[in-house]
């Protein structure tokens, strides 16, 4: 049901509830009810209808909406006790129009505050209600259109990696096809792996630590063979990081910025230790320590000239979990460098 329809059905049944409980209280009280008074009383429920639908045209009209918080309220209660007033004429002259007036009794000061206090009341609760829904109703499109950004967003970070990482990957094995065909073939089987993988994660936000980690192994093979002797890597994995979800590449991300950074600058090489584990809180902490020394701090804002790794990592932590996650990048000493992030808990269902 869209808006219209939603805003019409809620009109009639409710100004149509109000008429049927009026009847069914005029019917039980010991006077009863006549003919005349269930069609004065089915009028006046109409008037409710026309008069609250005017309303609506007027706040729309003059968009309502673009006022301040204070102006709202102060023409809103305006508008109720314009029409309050005019509601309780509207009932006189139905009286009237029936031959239903008792003059002495309904032009009694207290009588006609009280009606005026109901039909108060009434455009009240008429008012709170549609501008509770409209708010409710931006907030909730707000939320849809902020959700739908930040999904553009995510995809197009993502799109950046993809060839980033493959054209990696290729570059590590084409020094193989001469000189050793049968490492050539292994390392072309393990980038069959990674393409099958970067062509599944383009539709997930989130994937199982487990798959990640299976790339970033296969992806750490194939610079093995490029490397050779000058890069170690070790693996320190507690059982309940496979138990959790993390964004896609981005392990890969850190790693690959470790070699790139730290062992590939370094002649004798040196070490990526990858280390995961549960905080306290249920928080996943990865960690890659990586032979090097950080001499500045890397620049983690987005890069006009194509450059991603770190700032786009830190762009989709930011999209994905707002500031329950963190990315930190740090030396240890002279020889290592320390990237470590924390991911808020987002379990996987195991069977």
């Amino acid at each position: 049901m869209n808006r219209i329809s939603l805003y019409w059905t809620l009109q009639i049944l409710g100004w149509g509830s109000i008429a049927c409980v009026n009847i069914i209280f005029a019917y039980l009280s010991p006077r009863g009810i006549t003919q005349v008074q269930v069609v004065a009383f089915v009028l006046l429920a109409l008037f409710y209808f026309l008069s609250t639908h005017f309303i609506r045209y007027i706040v729309k009209t003059y968009d309502w909406f673009k006022l301040a918080i204070s102006q709202l309220v102060f023409q809103s209660l305006l508008a109720i006790l314009a029409m309050s007033f005019v509601n309780v004429v509207v009932e006189i002259l139905i009286n009237v129009a029936f031959d239903t007036l008792n003059a002495e009794q309904d032009f009694k000061v207290l009588v006609i505050l009280a009606n005026l206090f109901i039909a108060f009341l009434f455009y009240s609760i008429w008012f709170l209600l549609y501008f509770l829904f409209h708010f409710l109703d931006n907030y909730n499109n707000s939320l849809k259109y902020e959700a739908k950004i930040n999904q553009i967003r995510l995809n197009h970070l993502k799109s950046q990696l993809n060839p980033h990482f493959i054209f990696n990957a290729l570059n590590s094995v084409r020094a193989l096809v001469d000189e050793d065909p049968d490492k050539a073939k292994s390392a072309i089987t393990r980038i069959s792996n990674i393409l099958r993988f970067s062509l599944m994660m383009d539709k997930k936000q989130t994937i199982d630590f487990e798959d990640e980690l299976n790339t970033v192994k296969d992806y750490l093979t194939l610079e093995s063979i490029r490397f050779e002797e000058r890069l170690q890597v070790e693996y320190q994995i507690e059982d309940e990081a496979f138990s959790y979800k993390i964004p896609p590449m981005m392990l890969q991300t850190i790693v690959e910025n470790a070699i790139k950074h730290g062992i590939s600058n370094l002649v004798k090489g040196g070490l990526i230790e990858i280390k995961c584990r549960e905080g306290l809180e249920d928080d996943l902490y990865i960690q890659v320590r990586n032979s090097g020394h950080l001499l500045a701090p890397p620049s983690l804002k987005p890069k006009s000239n194509g450059g991603h790794g770190l700032s786009n990592t830190v762009q989709r932590l930011k999209l994905i979990y707002g500031d329950k996650a963190s990315f930190r990048i740090f030396n240890v000493g002279s020889q290592f460098v320390i990237t470590e992030i924390k991911i808020p808990k987002q379990r996987v269902t195991l069977d």
